[in-house]
């Protein structure tokens, strides 16, 4: 793996283009709406915060906003972005690195806390928000939920995304609750291949986590705009709450 984690030079100046509708603002809006309210007029902390997707926008709203990432090819690209002069970034491992302050929210959104690839990194990272956190503040994770079911009989990969630009396959290890990720994109007649491995960790798992670092699960949304979660959600909302005092 190279020092910037998979997210390279190459891989960084086309994120934005390739997550595309991921910025849209009914996307964004819901998400720095839910942030803002529990932020409480504090500041708040992003693990993995890449090229500022939420940063920026919740910055633009009043709050003081930091991020850790560990790519300062993504940081670079967050840096030539409006705005981003408020961003105090640092570069490092978000499970492990530690900022001076405390702040009334840290939030990993989109599947980073899958980036860290092993159960005990993720602890970590559990540890690591609690560390940062001021009483009674709030750890918010926004990640998918594995649907194993759509697996073929037999297989160990399914296609997440087909169209005109290229493919998205996911390559799932079961027994070691392993994910590969595969996005095949089609440019100048040439695929492009990105593959880069995560961790998928299940709701439950999150919530022992969270009470291994002395926070509790306070709220569990299929979404940012407050659907209920069931057994039929793909993705979750949650936030854990450290002890007010």
């Amino acid at each position: 793996m190279h020092d910037d984690g998979y997210f390279t030079a190459d891989v960084a100046e086309r994120y934005d283009d390739t997550s595309w509708d991921m910025f849209s603002p009914e996307m964004i809006g819901p998400v720095v709406d839910f942030l803002v309210e529990r932020c409480s007029g504090g500041a708040a902390l992003e693990f993995g915060v890449g090229t500022g997707r939420i940063a920026l926008p919740l910055a633009e709203r009043g709050v003081a906003v930091k991020g850790i990432d560990l790519s300062l090819p993504m940081v670079k690209e967050l840096k030539k972005k409006p705005g981003s002069q408020d961003i105090e970034v640092a570069i490092g491992d978000f499970a492990t690195m530690r900022l001076a302050g405390s702040f009334a929210v840290v939030y990993l959104v989109f599947n980073t806390i899958m980036n860290l690839t092993t159960q005990p990194d993720q602890v970590a990272c559990f540890a690591n928000a609690a560390a940062h956190l001021e009483a009674g503040g709030r750890f918010v994770i926004e990640v998918g939920i594995p649907d194993l079911r759509s697996l073929p009989p037999g297989q160990s990969s399914v296609v997440f995304r087909s169209d005109e630009t290229g493919w998205g396959i996911d390559e799932y290890d079961v027994a070691r609750q392993g994910l590969i990720s595969h996005h095949l994109r089609i440019k100048d007649r040439h695929v492009d291949q990105f593959s880069i491995p995560f961790r998928y960790v299940w709701p439950a798992e999150l919530d022992l986590m969270a009470e291994m670092a002395g926070m509790s699960l306070t709220e569990r949304y299929e979404d940012w705009n407050h659907q209920p979660f069931n057994s039929e959600s793909r993705r979750h909302v949650s936030v854990w709450q450290k002890p007010t005092g």
